[in-house]
């Protein structure tokens, strides 16, 4: 007797869709996520219904039923989208595929519901519930899906090998799920991926990376991807530069954390305290730049000396290949990996009220994100030394509110723009402007003037003398 769900399936598309299949004689079934999500309790909407037979024909009739509807129909795919006011409904004819091993664009033709449930990624994205009248509601799952659902298993529908094969970029969305879903890759499905890596070539960087988007947007511990991700060989070919990290190497009793596993913990910690997406990609990559800058001394040991700088030029370069966006979360995640080391370095020796100055003014109103990704930077194994730095960041967030609400540091302007510079001695754009706007900058933030434009005006002129120029009354 087959598991009977009609009782869950309530949404209004659901009985339109009984009735006009039951006029068509077509068999009609909700299917994949809808499904998968809907036995998990979670709520979902991403309606995808199959049909044996014309899945663009069923659409056209149902968005008839609807005042408020707008069809999308997209015939070289044989697939339509209905919105319904803001719900999106797609509709496809039942198919099956097969591939040409140098391409993942299919050859399709019409199939039966099972055809269909063949070539889906994982078994529990292969359930389909009937919309027929006869048998509404009933679970079709001829996979296991429902079994594999119950004890968090990712496991294809078919053997690993072929349906990685056929559309390889599946390998990223089965560890995106067992990310999102806390489940567990079974076995052979880990066996195929390792296998069939390489095969990730022939994916475009675009579909790749929208992969990755969205398990380091919801994630509530991303690491998992990327440890998945290193497990089947997959992270040497997408981001060799975060590969680069692992491992530790030892000369004598001197040995280096592995920086790798240092950079997961980091990207929980963030991940635990911020859905940033891109405070995320700033933990990923915060020592990017260690496996460039790594040195031994023999007196000091392991050296990663100014590879907070390095990782930020590298950060370019990185966002241009795997096609991130290039503007405000590009700059920003430079900017962090840039400047993390630097509430580290306060908290180690005396916090004075410059160096708060400075990095108030470099931070600006991500100061706070700042604080989040260096406080997750912290992973040592010596309790008392974390507890002494969390301590320290506290003296350091103290300095910060004083300091701002003192001389309104962040993201300030010098209160004499180069213009006036200009203007007052009566120049050209020259060397000697840039000279004079830096002095009052950095004596602004050094404390030897408040950020007051009278003092600021009192300062230029004495610069202006130095450099031979005369101010203009």
């Amino acid at each position: 007797m087959p598991q009977n769900y009609s009782e869950a399936l309530q949404h209004r598309v659901f009985d339109v869709v009984c009735d006009i299949a039951e006029e068509n004689g077509q068999r009609a079934y909700v299917i994949g996520g809808f499904v998968r999500d809907l036995l998990l309790g979670i709520p979902s909407k991403d309606i995808d219904i199959v049909v044996e037979g014309s899945g663009i024909r069923l659409a056209e009739a149902v968005g008839k039923k609807f005042r408020h509807s707008n069809l999308s129909v997209f015939k070289n795919f044989g697939t339509a989208m209905l919105k319904i006011g803001h719900e999106e409904v797609e509709f496809v004819g039942a198919r099956r595929e097969s591939y040409n091993r140098g391409s993942r664009k299919p050859i399709v033709e019409d199939g039966s519901i099972e055809d269909d449930q063949k070539r889906r990624d994982f078994t529990i994205n292969a359930l389909a519930l009937s919309l027929n009248k006869d048998t509404f509601g009933d679970l079709v799952d001829p996979f296991g899906g429902l079994e594999d659902l119950k004890n968090g298993i990712i496991r294809t529908p078919l053997e690993p090998g072929i349906t990685f094969s056929d559309d390889p970029l599946r390998m990223l969305r089965g560890v995106r799920f067992a990310t999102r879903l806390g489940f567990t890759i079974a076995d052979e499905t880990i066996e195929g991926m390792t296998r069939m890596a390489d095969r990730i070539s022939i994916v475009s960087q675009e579909r790749i990376t929208d992969e990755l988007e969205k398990t380091m947007k919801t994630a509530k511990q991303p690491s998992t991807a990327w440890k998945l991700l290193d497990k089947v060989g997959l992270l040497q070919k997408i981001l060799p530069e975060l590969s680069a990290l692992k491992g530790v190497e030892r000369r004598g009793s001197h040995g280096h954390k592995d920086n790798f596993y240092h950079t997961m913990q980091v990207l929980d910690g963030v991940a635990a305290q911020s859905d940033d997406e891109w405070l995320r990609w700033a933990a990923l990559f915060h020592d990017i730049g260690k496996p460039r800058s790594k040195r031994y001394d023999e007196k000091l040991g392991w050296t990663f000396h100014n590879h907070n700088y390095i990782g930020a030029k590298m950060v370019p370069k990185i966002f241009t290949r795997l096609k991130l966006p290039l503007g405000d979360p590009m700059k920003f995640v430079v900017k962090m990996v840039d400047l993390h080391m630097r509430p580290i370095v306060l908290s180690e020796d005396e916090v004075t009220d410059s160096a708060v100055r400075r990095l108030l003014f470099e931070a600006g109103d991500d100061v706070e994100k700042l604080m989040i990704l260096c406080e997750a930077d912290i992973t040592s194994k010596n309790e008392e030394k974390v507890q002494k730095y969390m301590r320290n960041f506290k003296i350091v967030r103290r300095k910060m509110k004083e300091i701002e609400e003192k001389d309104h540091i962040r993201n300030f302007q010098p209160p004499v723009s180069g213009e006036e510079i200009m203007a007052f001695f009566g120049i050209q754009p020259s060397k000697e402007v840039g000279l004079i706007k830096n002095a009052i900058k950095d004596a602004i933030l050094d404390g030897v003037i408040h950020n007051d434009r009278e003092e600021a005006i009192a300062l230029m002129k004495a610069e202006g003398e130095k450099l031979g120029l005369v101010y203009r009354e």
